[in-house]
C-alpha cells in the first residue's frame, strides 16, 4: 500500500486548494458577461472585488517573505490579475459616480493601506517577526472577509429565500476552506490553517441554511409584507375594473354609440 509523505500531501491539498480558489474567483464571470452586454453596472457594487483584491495582495506580500511560498504565490498572483480585470471593466461601465466611489476607494484601501502594511512591517520588524506580523494581518483580514456571509445569511432567514446564496458558490467556498485548512495544517502555518476553520464553519452553515429554505423557496413562500402588498393591488385591480367606463350604458349593458340625427334608429 502506498504511503504519502506530509510534503506530498500538503502540496496534494495546495494543488487542490489552488484548482478551487481558482473556480471561485472565476465565480463573477456571469455577472460581468450581463454587464458587458448591458453596457452598465446595474445596481452592482465594486466593493467585494476591491476586498478581494486587497486579499490576493496581501497573501501575495505573505508568500514572498516566507520560505516555499510558490504554491500561495500561484493562486494569489492569478486573482490579482483577475479581480484587477473585474475592476476595470466595472470602471468601464459604471456611471460617473460610481467610477469616482470606485477610484476613492482603490486609492484609500488597495494602494494606501496596502503601501503602510507594506511600509510599517519592514520599519518595525525583520527576518521572523515580519513574517510573522504580516502573517497575523492576513489572518485578521481573512476572519473579517469570512465573516461577511453573516449578513446573506440573516437576510435569507429574514425573507425565507436562498435567492441571493447560491449553493454552489457557498459549496466552493467551503471545499476552499477546507483545502487551505488541511495545507497549513500540514506546513505548520496555523496563520493559513486557522481562518479557514471559520470559513469552513461559515460554508456548512451557509448550505444548512440552503437546505431548509430551498423547498420554502420553491414552494414561493412570501414575507407577509409581500403577501400584503399583493393583496392590495389585487384590491385597487378589481375596483377598477368593476367600474364602467364613461360611455358606457348601464341600463341595457350595451354601449352607447354617437350616430347622425336621424327617424330612424340604427339596429
Amino acid at each position: 500500500m502506498a504511503t504519502f509523505s506530509t510534503c506530498q500531501l500538503a502540496a496534494a491539498f495546495g494543488i487542490l486548494g489552488n484548482v478551487v480558489s481558482f473556480l471561485v474567483y472565476l465565480a463573477p464571470l456571469p455577472t460581468f458577461y450581463r454587464i458587458y452586454k448591458k453596457k452598465s453596472t446595474q445596481g452592482f457594487q465594486a466593493v467585494p472585488y476591491s476586498v478581494a483584491l486587497f486579499s490576493a495582495m496581501l497573501y501575495l506580500y505573505y508568500a514572498y517573505l516566507k520560505k516555499n511560498g510558490i504554491i500561495l504565490a500561484t493562486i494569489n498572483s492569478g486573482g490579482c490579475a483577475i479581480e484587477t480585470i473585474y475592476l476595470v471593466l466595472f470602471m468601464i461601465y459604471a456611471t460617473k459616480d460610481a467610477k469616482m466611489r470606485t477610484a476613492k476607494l482603490l486609492v484609500i484601501f488597495n494602494v494606501g493601506a496596502y503601501a503602510l502594511i507594506v511600509a510599517s512591517t519592514f520599519l518595525l520588524s525583520q527576518g521572523h517577526r515580519r513574517v510573522a506580523l504580516v502573517g497575523w494581518i492576513c489572518s485578521v483580514f481573512s476572519v473579517c472577509v469570512f465573516a461577511a456571509p453573516l449578513s446573506i445569511m440573516m437576510k435569507v432567514i429574514r425573507t425565507r429565500s436562498v435567492e441571493f446564496m447560491p449553493f454552489s458558490l457557498s459549496c466552493f467556498l467551503t471545499l476552499c476552506a477546507v483545502m487551505w485548512f488541511f495545507y497549513g495544517f500540514l506546513i505548520k502555518d496555523y496563520y493559513i490553517a486557522t481562518p479557514n476553520i471559520l470559513g469552513f464553519a461559515f460554508g456548512i452553515a451557509q448550505m444548512i441554511l440552503y437546505a431548509i429554505y430551498r423547498e420554502r423557496d420553491n414552494g414561493l413562500v412570501l414575507p407577509e409584507a409581500y403577501v400584503k402588498e399583493i393583496a392590495v393591488t389585487v384590491m385597487e385591480v378589481g375596483a377598477v375594473l368593476e367600474t364602467p367606463p364613461a360611455d358606457y350604458d348601464t341600463a341595457c349593458a350595451k354601449p352607447v354609440i354617437d350616430h347622425p340625427s336621424t327617424d330612424q334608429p340604427i339596429a
